[in-house]
């Protein structure tokens, strides 16, 4: 009896919602099942703030409004129609207008970074040469 070579690990890459975590997996199965499953997943989170998975969901959202708003019974149709709907997608140059600027980013964020303060040295008075001079006559 021949063994099935073993699988490589499975690398998701997930957002920071709470219930992305391995305890979800212990609520859902059995102990033992969980760990088995744990044991061929590599969880890689994105940081809170990941814009470009915001765009690869809005992206996806689209793709779910425009195209899969329907069954699709066969996985050759399916293939066929999200092709058709990629194609269509990059002849019109279709993009994301997003609209998280930096300014924004900073404003948003600023409670996560510790904020800078200059401090400048502090200035020597200036004596005036006719006081000066003055004292010592």
């Amino acid at each position: 009896m021949s063994r099935s070579p073993t699988p490589q690990l499975s690398n998701p890459s997930l957002d920071n919602l709470s219930s992305h975590s391995a305890g979800a997996l212990y609520e859902a199965f059995v102990p033992e099942e969980a760990r088995r499953i744990l044991s061929k997943l590599e969880f890689h989170f994105t940081p809170k703030h990941a814009s470009w998975l915001n765009m690869v969901e809005i992206e996806i959202g689209v793709l779910r409004g425009q195209c899969l708003d329907r069954r699709i019974g066969e996985r050759a149709l399916l293939e066929t129609e999200i092709s058709a709907w990629v194609q269509q997608r990059n002849d019109a140059k279709a993009r994301i207008h997003w609209m998280f600027t930096t300014a924004k980013a900073r404003e948003k964020l600023k409670r996560s970074y510790p904020s800078v303060t200059l401090v400048r040295p502090a200035k020597k008075p200036k004596v005036k040469a006719k006081a000066k001079a003055a004292k010592s006559g």
